[in-house]
């Protein structure tokens, strides 16, 4: 799976939340300043050339849809993350952030609940 841009994983994340949208429901999602109609038409093609985008035929335009699942695409990209600073070590990710205080006890006893839910 390949990695998106910042503007393509935006559009994606609104893809997701609203199932099927043209062009126009997608902007009216971006907050000001909106880019240009053309901007985020051409970034939507470029998402349907990497295989994350479909489309149906509506009228004369199209209605977009994603092909790949928000759960999949943030599954390949927590991995590229572990991989790439924490050497694959999932412990070394999580110590790290447990060491920069962004990680408070709570939220550390909740990662640990579902750790053990999946080896249950």
């Amino acid at each position: 799976m390949k990695q998106l841009t910042k503007a393509e994983e935006d559009i994606m994340q609104i893809l997701w939340q609203l199932k099927k949208a043209n062009v126009k429901s997608v902007i009216e999602q971006i907050p000001e300043p909106k880019p240009a109609y053309n901007t985020v038409s051409t970034i939507v093609r470029i998402l349907e050339s990497k295989g994350f985008v479909g489309y149906e035929k509506q009228g004369k335009g199209h209605v977009y849809f994603p092909v790949v699942e928000k759960q999949d695409y943030s599954n390949q990209t927590i991995n590229k993350l572990v991989d790439n600073y924490f050497q694959g070590s999932f412990k070394s990710m999580v110590s790290f952030f447990v060491k920069k205080n962004d990680m408070s006890i709570k939220d550390l006893e909740s990662v640990l609940k579902e750790i053990n839910k999946k080896d249950a």
